[in-house]
């Protein structure tokens, strides 16, 4: 196998996946392309506990049926497939931390952390293993060489509505140098009529909607089926909900229960105006609870900064910041805090900026870097 110009492709089962498959596979460059499937989590492992399903359902990634889909991918393109198991560092570097942030009072985004620890970094070294020197996904993203820097860039796509660059700002040069994305030029209807001209079994596949390991998104039930599982007791964080003002109005079971911007399940009657999380305060157990119009904030702070187009933050910089995955980023002014921290002051102020999340920074469609919001 020519190490040089083989290309493993990460196929998770998926249209997008596939569809880049396809492209390689078929793209008459003369490439070796392979398929991997990195399995990462038992579907079956808590089901029926506190309210888990019994059985997987549609809609979510890295289950036994994607796995079948993207074997029979591989099947009808002709290229060799293999499925490598990954379960045990998922839930080292993916499933278990996202138990911690809960349960200190934090929000996490499980999807980045994935990326940076496994997606790219163990896809890459698996690729290695097997002869290959680069890898390639379905993401919606673009990577290119600029050659005045002397760094790898990586932008955001041609379609803005699967943008999936706020997932990414974890890559490395490293990474990024021996990474393609074959749908960052495309739209998402494109890809479809790409997978249907492939003739490709799945071009109808609906996307998944859900985190792997989170069944119906309700990580309540999770957090105590997972903890019962690892033979933990739930941490006892009750503690006093507190109008913005100070005063006590109310008590809480825990402050795993909660994230910034919450409205529903305060356990407290809102009066005539609606309440919401404003904070959450580890150490006292405290939750903090208010008006909407409270949730307004000017500026947040990151550490953990991963950096792409710069090599690192010297003097304040003007850029565009994403707080959520949903949220258009927003103009800020870009600040160094210290060692590997930075602090984003907004032009105007943005709703729930939460802890545990990740903040992604822009110029133009280039990605700046990122960090984690705390």
């Amino acid at each position: 196998m020519n190490c040089t110009n083989t290309i493993a492709v990460a196929m998770s089962g998926g249209v997008d996946s596939s569809t880049a498959a396809a492209i390689l596979a078929r793209g008459g460059d003369g490439a070796t392309v392979v398929g991997l499937t990195l399995q990462l989590w038992d579907q079956t492992r808590l089901a029926g506990k506190h309210g888990i399903p019994d059985a997987p359902k549609a809609g979510r990634c890295c289950s036994l049926d994607d796995v079948y889909d993207a074997r029979k991918v591989a099947e009808q393109l002709g290229i060799p497939y293999y499925v490598v198991n990954q379960e045990e560092r998922f839930e080292r570097d993916v499933v278990r931390p996202f138990v911690d942030e809960y349960l200190a009072g934090r929000t996490p985004i499980p999807c980045s952390l994935c990326n940076n620890h496994i997606k790219f970094d163990q896809l890459l070294k698996t690729a290695r293993a097997i002869g290959a020197e680069r890898i390639a996904t379905g993401h919606y993203a673009v990577n290119e060489y600029d050659e005045a820097r002397g760094r790898w860039i990586l932008k955001r796509p041609a379609d803005l509505a699967k943008d999936q660059t706020y997932f990414l700002f974890g890559l490395t040069q490293e990474q990024l140098a021996h990474t393609l994305f074959p749908l960052g030029s495309m739209t998402k209807p494109e890809v479809r009529d790409m997978a249907r001209r492939h003739g490709l079994r799945l071009a109808e596949k609906p996307d998944s909607q859900e985190i792997c390991f989170i069944p119906g998104g309700d990580y309540k039930q999770f957090l105590t089926a997972y903890l019962e599982e690892q033979s933990e007791r739930m941490p006892e964080t009750a503690g006093e909900l507190i109008a913005s003002n100070g005063e006590v109005i109310g008590r809480h079971e825990g402050i795993s229960n909660f994230t910034v911007g919450q409205r529903k399940g305060l356990g407290v009657q809102s009066g005539p105006s609606p309440l919401y999380v404003l904070s959450i305060d580890p150490a006292s157990h405290r939750v903090t609870v208010g008006a909407d119009a409270e949730l307004a904030t000017r500026a947040l702070r990151a550490r953990r900064l991963n950096w792409i187009s710069i090599a690192t933050l010297t003097a304040p910089m003007r850029v565009r910041a994403k707080i959520r995955h949903r949220h258009e980023p927003a103009w800020a002014t870009l600040e160094p805090a210290g060692t590997d921290a930075v602090t984003a002051t907004f032009d105007e102020p943005q709703r729930a900026v939460t802890p545990g999340q990740s903040a992604v920074f822009y110029h133009g469609d280039e990605v700046v870097g990122g960090g984690w919001i705390f």
